[in-house]
């Protein structure tokens, strides 16, 4: 009899203690509570990346002006030549032979004048006759001065400082007028052309004033970045009706000559937002590739609501729709909510929840 009270008198606590743990549990489940925050609107800056085509900002053709053999090549591919120093000679006879027949008519039609002008000085001639030698003087120099040019383009000279291209002729080759020989580049500054879109065109014209210095950093190939920062200097008259984009010109120092005519890069700038709804990041979840957040209605039970990502900062996002200022979205705890579940939760003031992200923001 003694035994059997001992084990009732167990098997009580035993139940007793496991009620009183089933209750904490419960009581602990329902306590659970969530960090809610809401979107914040601020004025803030966003970074794009653009493709890019970078241009010397002098790039020509170098062309045989006159017809004839490529009798000397002075420099090499690829070579940096000064303003004025000869690179190509195309053989000259022919025009030196031009140009001495020119002078010695000049002197001839010189003498030819002096000897009328002493003549009509005494009235032996008719002044008709003095300018008709003095016509045919000004034709003898007119005739010597095209000569000079024609041998004086059988030299080809630099027309600034610059790089030259590769040779698409070699010496001795016969030449014809206006034949390409190479092509030639001055790379001290250079244009770095990107195209922006229609929208994206629109918040920079809106933000930025056309006296402002719109700084832009340039992506290299490497993955590396340019050293020197470029300003944007002039953006074309029209859009492209056929992508939606208007073309940007960044003009970027190059004292290096690290960059060359016909590279590609990426132009990253700075767009200015006004008033952009943020959110962390961490707050949203996929489905089916598009983005969603839980909302907290006005009976704390959790919705979830689809959200269109405009653009992304580290860590934030920009919102273009789906949400609006005063909505209470959940912080943390994504996976332990159900849709339509209510909640216990505590408001994170919109400007502590974005300053514990690791970020920079103003």
């Amino acid at each position: 009899m003694k035994n059997q009270i001992l084990m009732l008198l167990s098997l009580c606590g035993t139940l007793w203690i496991t009620s009183c743990n089933s209750h904490g549990e419960e009581h602990h489940e329902e306590e659970a509570t969530f960090q809610v925050t809401s979107p914040l609107t601020m004025d803030t800056l966003i970074t794009k990346d653009y493709v890019s085509q970078i241009h010397s900002i002098q790039h020509i053709e170098l062309r045989a002006q006159e017809r004839g053999y490529l009798q000397k090549i002075y420099v090499d591919e690829g070579q940096f030549v000064k303003k004025g120093q000869i690179m190509f000679k195309i053989m000259p006879k022919l025009y030196e032979a031009e140009q001495q027949s020119a002078a010695a008519e000049v002197d001839f039609a010189e003498i030819e004048y002096q000897n009328t002008k002493t003549l009509a000085d005494r009235n032996i001639v008719a002044p008709n006759e003095l300018a008709m030698a003095k016509a045919k003087l000004a034709k003898a120099k007119a005739e010597l001065a095209l000569a000079e040019v024609h041998l004086q383009f059988t030299e080809i000279r630099a027309p600034f400082d610059g790089i030259i291209g590769r040779f698409l002729v070699r010496e001795g080759s016969l030449l014809d007028e206006g034949e390409l020989l190479s092509e030639f580049s001055d790379n001290s500054k250079m244009w770095v052309y990107y195209n922006v879109p229609e929208a994206e065109y629109l918040e920079y014209k809106a933000e930025v004033k056309s006296d402002d210095d719109v700084i832009v950093n340039l992506l290299l190939a490497n993955n590396k970045y340019f050293k020197y920062p470029g300003v944007v200097e002039t953006i074309e008259a029209d859009f492209n009706n056929e992508t939606g984009n208007i073309a940007f010109r960044a003009t970027f120092p190059n004292p290096d000559g690290l960059l060359r005519h016909g590279e590609t890069g990426n132009v990253e700038m700075s767009i200015p937002l006004k008033d952009a709804l943020l959110i962390p990041q961490k707050t949203t979840f996929e489905v089916l590739e598009k983005k969603y957040v839980y909302v907290v209605d006005e009976e704390n039970k959790i919705r979830s609501r689809e959200v269109t990502i405009a653009a992304e900062i580290p860590h934030i996002y920009v919102i273009s729709a789906g949400l609006e200022k005063g909505d209470k979205i959940l912080l943390e705890g994504l996976r332990l909510v159900r849709e339509n579940e209510e909640i216990h939760y505590d408001f994170v003031d919109p400007h502590t929840a974005l300053s514990q992200l690791d970020l920079y923001a103003e």
